[in-house]
Formats: C-alpha cells, sequence, structure tokens
C-alpha cells in the first residue's frame, strides 16, 4: 500500500518510513520543515536503499493536498503534522488550535475528495487529562486536558469519530502515544528539536555533549516515589511498528479503533538520568526548576488492548532507549547540521 505520511521528515515520521519500508509498504512525505528539516528524508532513504518522494508543503494549504492525492495513489493516510510542544501551546493557544485544527479539516477533506478513507491519527495520552485511573487503559475516560496541545489532539479525535460515524467505509485509528525517546540504531536519524528542547531526552543529550550546561528538572515535589514526574517512555522504533500494525486494522475494515502505545512502566525524570548516565557512562548535571505549567504527576498507560488486537507490543527498555539516544547525538552532536 502507498501511504501518506504528513509531518514525515519528524522525529516519529522519520522512523516510521523505516518500519513501513520494511513491512512492504511505500511512501510520500508531505512536510512543511517548521520542526524537520528535509537531511532526515535523505539519510532515511540511505538506510532503506531507495528514493522518497518528498513534497515540500503545509498541510493547511488545500490545493497542495488535492495534487498530492491526485499525483500518487494513495491508500492510507498517517497524520504525523502538527504542533506539538506541550509547555509552547500554553503560551501560544491561537497558533496551536489554528494550526492542528485547520490542518487535519483541509487533510480530511482532500481524503473524502480523493476517495481514500483510511486514516492512521498521530494522538497523545494527553487527551486523559490528568487520569482517573493508573495505569491507563483505553476505556479510562478522557479528561480535562491541562493544556491547548492535548485539547487540540482531543477535539481532533473527536472530529475523526464523528467523521467515522457519518460515513462507515472510514477507517480511523487512534493511537495515543507515551512519551518516545531513542533512536534508531544506526544512529543517522534521531531527535532533532529545533531551538531549546521541549522534552526530556533530547535535553539530556544535548547536556551530556556540552551544547547545554545543565538539565532542568520541572518539580520536585509531585506525588512520586522521588517528586519528578513519572512517564511512560516508548522507544520510537517500537512506536514506528505500532504504526504498520495498526494498518494491519485498517486492512480488516477496522471502522473506528483507539490504542495506546507505551510501555506499561513509568519512570521519573531522575529515573532516566540515572539510566542514560548509567548505561552510556556520562554525567549529565541537572538543578530543581519549579513546576512547567501544564503537567501532571504521573502517566502510564496499559498496552495490553494493543497486544491482544494488534499483536504489537514495545520491545526496547529504558537502557536500550537511553543507549540509543546517545549513539544518535554523540554521532551528530549537532542534530542534522553535523
Amino acid at each position: 500500500m502507498q501511504i501518506l505520511l504528513t509531518g514525515g521528515a519528524g522525529y516519529i515520521g522519520s522512523h516510521t518510513i523505516i518500519e513501513l519500508d520494511k513491512a512492504g509498504h511505500s511512501v510520500v512525505v508531505v512536510d512543511n520543515l517548521s520542526n524537520s528539516c528535509e537531511e532526515s528524508v535523505h539519510r532515511v532513504s540511505e538506510i532503506i536503499g531507495k528514493p522518497i518522494p518528498f513534497i515540500k508543503a503545509d498541510v493547511r494549504d488545500a490545493v497542495a493536498m488535492d495534487s498530492i492525492f491526485k499525483s500518487y495513489k494513495i491508500g492510507a493516510v498517517i497524520h504525523f503534522a502538527g504542533l506539538k510542544a506541550v509547555g509552547e501551546s500554553v503560551a501560544k493557544p491561537l497558533e496551536y488550535y489554528e494550526n492542528n485544527l485547520n490542518a487535519t479539516f483541509v487533510l480530511v477533506s482532500a481524503m473524502r475528495n480523493n476517495g481514500v478513507k483510511n486514516i492512521i491519527f498521530s494522538s497523545s495520552a494527553t487527551v486523559y487529562g490528568n487520569p482517573a485511573v493508573i495505569p491507563i487503559t483505553e476505556s479510562c475516560p478522557k479528561g480535562e486536558c491541562t493544556n491547548p496541545y492535548g485539547k487540540t489532539k482531543s477535539m481532533l479525535e473527536e472530529v475523526l469519530s464523528d467523521v467515522q460515524k457519518a460515513d462507515p467505509e472510514w477507517n480511523v485509528v487512534l493511537l495515543r502515544y507515551f512519551n518516545p525517546i531513542g533512536a534508531h540504531q544506526s544512529g543517522r536519524i534521531g531527535e532533532n528539536p529545533n531551538g531549546i528542547p521541549n522534552n526530556l531526552m533530547p535535553y539530556i543529550t544535548q547536556v551530556a555533549v556540552g551544547r547545554r550546561p545543565e538539565l532542568g528538572v520541572f518539580g520536585n515535589d509531585y506525588d512520586t516515589p522521588d517528586g519528578t514526574g513519572v512517564r511512560d517512555y516508548i522507544h520510537v522504533c517500537d512506536l514506528a511498528a505500532g504504526h504498520v500494525s495498526a494498518l494491519q486494522a485498517i486492512e480488516r475494515k477496522c471502522g473506528l479503533a483507539i490504542y495506546n502505545l507505551g510501555t506499561g512502566h513509568g519512570y521519573s525524570v531522575l529515573d532516566v538520568v540515572k539510566a542514560f548516565e548509567k548505561v552510556n557512562g556520562v554525567k549529565v548535571p541537572y538543578s530543581i526548576k519549579p513546576r512547567r505549567a501544564g503537567d501532571i504527576a504521573t502517566c502510564y498507560c496499559n498496552p495490553a488492548k494493543a497486544k491482544a488486537e494488534l499483536g504489537w507490543e514495545a520491545k526496547f527498555g529504558i537502557e536500550e532507549m537511553c543507549r540509543d539516544s546517545w549513539n544518535w547525538q554523540k554521532n551528530n552532536p549537532k542534530g542534522y547540521e553535523g
């Protein structure tokens, strides 16, 4: 099947291309490069040994999107494109609502107009808000999202669910990601944030490689074993493989399906720092900062549904995630710039 990846030059998208290729699918990538770079696509092309069709365009551009569907025989869409930083979304809510909602409206309209009715949506554990139950299952009620980023994901889940209800020919898979870290084992592609990292692991690796003096740990007074926030970290290659499994659900005509993609294990910020130091032999100095707006204490999942229905489960542990993150950063100290 030929798959359109919106935002496919980004961190998760670039790793997903490799897993799709392994499974025999072909891809087309569209990305406006606002939070990614074309070099990632070139490197993936080297890894898989074949060219990857790449279109530089904004998913909000209806003419460009319609042209893509008319130019390629797209069987399904994996929708990664969107602004994604929790803290930034609190400071810039209007930009997040405008970008993430409009991009999806334009995309789904173009799909409908061109008879493509299969979509996998890159959602997030943030839709659970401050979760009612830990570990989180898919039956856990969606909570009051604590930040605009999470609210856009929750709203778009509702939009896509309503599209599927209105036309049962649609197959919609909502994948609720937990916290992707790690990198491809080749060390050629990895997480490459623009500016100051918003996520934990790229900050750790940038401190380790000497780009930043220390890690800021946001809050040490949460109700957790060591006071720092606990999250479910998942290797990005495991997460990427989850999308291939989700395509199998689409091929079975799943209708509407929702899955958590995580390991089912919670690690605190300091757990991750200690694991990184242990496996890589590199010290990571840190200091405690005030809590960050929109953050919650604990968030990890029960991934049993994905295993039962998709045959998918995470293979990599926290030490492998830390090892591969460092392998990427030490070989690319300035990311894709060198």
